[in-house]
């Protein structure tokens, strides 16, 4: 549910992902306070890295920064942000930078997040910042990337749980050129890391990643925007490729067509087994060749989904809506006319029931015998 900020209720939490740093994210989330104040909302600054950045810290200059917290280390004093200050201040809106930041020994929390959780609680609306490489779930993708261990991490259901998520993107050429430019760091910090972390091929994979975990998000919004509306016919945007797999040995084929359909569309397979009543009563051989061709369509990268349901048409189609599926794949029935006559056939009340969404019924061409007529 969309969360709306209010007296006694939980605060909004609106995230600016980037594909690598100096793509911009500090800088739009300052812009956005500044319209969010012009408008006469309560806005403040909990914590801003500027990095050195001039362009930065003027466009902060203006703003209402509140003072950090001064943390004893090593024989250094460590800058975190004020927490308690911030929920004491109690402003509509604060601005939090560095949403992965490991916060300095003594501290309450140990990361940056759980501090603005702590906000969020509170009823402050927060504004956070982050780039792609700080997820939890790609560390050792981005590590075998980039061949830099990225230790300050933040867990993916921060970034999911977010009430707003936006990506700032930028290509990885006009990245680079701004960092040659001395736009990020100083021209001799700019050099090393022109060689190393912002190599081309290291940001355009790290920009891949970005863009595959904000389509992640955005049909996660769909989703939950059609069922908040219930809206049961699948939405062309995203649509999904399902295969109906049981038992039988063209299941596998069925996984394969399915899995070249999906990929030609560029979206995710659904690999689906509905679990009747009578399954319950099935040998210990179909049970072993059921799992094997769900083990085959993990394999092959499908999401594997199990339903319980006696109406075994319904079921497909009701998960179909719920998924946002636009096309299913079910292979042709094995069965006589007698069969379908006194039991019904599960193609044809698919079909019945399929709306919007495109029925394909696969011939089982490896089950025929050479030169036997069909």
């Amino acid at each position: 549910m969309r969360r709306e900020a209010g007296a006694g209720a939980r605060g909004r939490h609106r995230v600016y992902l980037g594909i690598a740093p100096g793509v911009g994210k500090t800088f739009t989330a300052l812009e956005e306070l500044h319209r969010r104040a012009e408008r006469g909302t309560d806005v403040v600054i909990g914590f801003l890295e500027t990095h050195g950045r001039k362009h930065t810290a003027d466009l902060a200059a203006s703003l209402e920064q509140l003072p950090r917290k001064q943390i004893p280390y090593k024989g250094v004093v460590v800058e975190e942000m004020d927490t308690d200050a911030v929920i004491a201040r109690n402003p509509a809106v604060a601005l939090v930078d560095e949403l992965a930041h490991t916060n300095a020994p003594g501290s309450e929390h140990k990361k940056r997040w759980q501090d603005v959780e702590d906000l969020l609680a509170a009823g402050i609306t927060v504004i956070s910042t982050v780039n792609i490489q700080h997820l939890e779930s790609l560390a050792d993708i981005v590590a075998s990337i980039t061949g830099v261990q990225v230790n300050e991490r933040v867990p993916d259901r921060v970034i999911d749980g977010a009430d707003e998520v936006e990506l700032i993107d930028m290509a990885p050429h006009a990245l680079r050129q701004r960092m040659r430019h001395g736009n990020i760091y100083p021209p001799e910090r700019a050099e090393r890391a022109l060689e190393s972390f912002f190599r081309e091929g290291n940001l355009m994979a790290l920009r891949d990643m970005a863009l595959r975990k904000m389509a992640q998000v955005c049909e996660q919004e769909l989703e939950e925007y059609m069922h908040d509306h219930q809206i049961d016919a699948a939405w062309a945007a995203g649509e999904r490729v399902m295969v109906c797999v049981d038992d039988q040995q063209q299941a596998q084929n069925l996984v394969r067509r399915g899995w070249r359909m999906a990929n030609r569309y560029r979206t995710e397979l659904l690999a689906v087994f509905v679990e009747t009543p009578a399954w319950g009563f099935a040998s210990p051989e179909r049970s072993r060749a059921l799992e094997e061709n769900l083990r085959f369509a993990e394999d092959l990268g499908a999401e594997v989904v199990r339903v319980q349901a006696s109406d075994v048409a319904k079921a497909l189609m009701q998960l179909a809506h719920d998924r946002n599926v636009g096309s299913i794949l079910i292979g042709h029935s094995r069965h006589g006319r007698l069969h379908e006559v006194l039991r019904g056939s599960i193609v044809q009340n698919l079909l019945r029931l399929a709306g919007d969404v495109d029925v394909h019924v696969v011939a089982d061409r490896g089950g025929r015998e050479p030169g036997r007529r069909p």
